[in-house]
């Protein structure tokens, strides 16, 4: 399976749990090599079955997108305008350009509203993927669990490239 396999699609109160599913699947795969057990189980929300209330009230203010693989959602990002605010793929497909086509599509949607700068809060583990995708750190920073724990992450930034059309209509920008 690559990228050119998977399509991507608004997401649906009706995978409120898939996305759930997916969240605590990526979070349990991650060794305790940058935060510990402790801090992985409350950034699952201390859950090891799906339970779709959170992001169904996250839906309410965040744009939710998410990647299948035929009729199964096997991953999601969510956004608000400029800034990144979740990025989940099941382990079982991460690594084979989930991640970046998610991520690509936000950017797309931000430049598609005129926006030439987006953001994120990286985690530790995410850090060195977004890098690649060529955003930059801006600081670390303390990231606030919903459970009052609090764990380092990165705040970063991409610049996005004008459009080419935009350009070849002699727009000016400043």
């Amino acid at each position: 399976m690559s990228a050119n396999e998977i399509s991507l699609r608004p997401a649906q109160e009706t995978d409120a749990w898939a996305l759930s599913a997916i969240h605590i699947a990526a979070i349990k795969a991650l060794p305790a090599t940058f935060y510990t057990e402790k801090e992985l189980l409350a950034w699952r929300n201390y859950r090891d079955k799906p339970d779709g209330s959170n992001i169904l009230k996250s839906m309410k203010t965040e744009s939710f997108w998410v990647a299948m693989e035929g009729d199964v959602v096997i991953g999601f990002a969510s956004f608000i305008v400029d800034e990144l605010i979740g990025l989940y793929v099941h382990p079982k497909y991460q690594g084979k350009g989930i991640g970046r086509a998610l991520v690509q599509h936000f950017c797309d949607e931000a430049t598609e509203q005129g926006i030439d700068k987006v953001i994120t809060t990286a985690s530790l583990y995410a850090e060195g993927f977004y890098l690649r995708l060529g955003f930059i750190a801006i600081q670390k920073a303390p990231h606030y669990l919903r459970s009052g724990i609090v764990v380092p992450v990165t705040k970063m930034s991409k610049t996005l490239a004008t459009t080419s059309k935009s350009i070849s209509e002699g727009k000016d920008f400043q």
